[in-house]
């Protein structure tokens, strides 16, 4: 697919058309609830593959928050309301949940931001149904992870995933998102943005980024 300046626009802008960029500002210290050993090793290598792609840090700890990306799987919304001190984390829990319940939700991100707009925590919770059961841990988990390292827009992926699945049923992330991914992280670029018009930074990246891969290697 050919990456556009609009179709950059369209990827941090709401639905009110309203634009809105954020990356991550400090190294991403990640953790899983509620899976097993073998979930969390794909959860934690699907972290792993963005930090790489993105060249953007991880940490055992962050200062502030001791961790900043939490990711939980349960089996019902209310499971939430029992977990220790996540209210404390997410004060509109009890708001959120009932919510979450009568729309029959299966997921939800939440993230938070610093004073300069950057993403300073995210909250990724997965109410594992009998349909996101049946998903691969592998994509599921790299899913979830290409949505919190950067702050999308509403309708981002709402018709179409950031996956791409090869012949051999490997699913993997679509280039131009990988792309996009890669781009959002140069470091001249600021950590966030509400100027529409940072879209054609974050372009022209993306297009350099394009035109050096379909350079014959040397």
């Amino acid at each position: 697919m050919t990456t556009t300046p609009k179709m950059i626009e369209d990827l941090f802008s709401d639905r009110a058309g309203d634009f809105r960029f954020a990356r991550w500002g400090r190294p991403i210290a990640p953790i899983v609830f509620g899976v097993d050993d073998a979930t969390l090793n794909v959860f934690k290598g699907a972290v792993e593959a963005l930090s790489a792609l993105t060249r953007h840090p991880l940490a055992e700890t962050d200062a502030e928050l001791g961790v900043n990306l939490m990711f939980f799987a349960f089996s019902d919304w209310a499971e939430l309301l029992d977990l220790p001190n996540l209210d404390k984390l997410v004060p509109e829990l009890e708001v959120l949940v009932p919510k979450l319940q009568a729309q029959g939700a299966s997921r939800y991100r939440l993230l938070r931001f610093d004073e300069s707009g950057s993403i300073k925590a995210a909250f990724v919770f997965l109410r594992m149904d009998e349909e996101l059961s049946m998903w691969p841990a592998e994509t599921l988990a790299l899913t979830e992870a290409a949505q919190v390292f950067l702050f999308w827009g509403d309708s981002a992926f709402a018709t179409q995933s950031p996956l791409a699945r090869l012949p051999n049923g490997t699913d993997i992330l679509r280039p131009e998102i990988g792309d996009v991914l890669r781009a959002a992280y140069a470091p001249e670029l600021p950590d966030a943005a509400r100027d529409s018009a940072f879209a054609l930074r974050l372009f022209a990246r993306v297009s350099a980024l394009q035109v050096a891969g379909a350079l014959p290697t040397p």
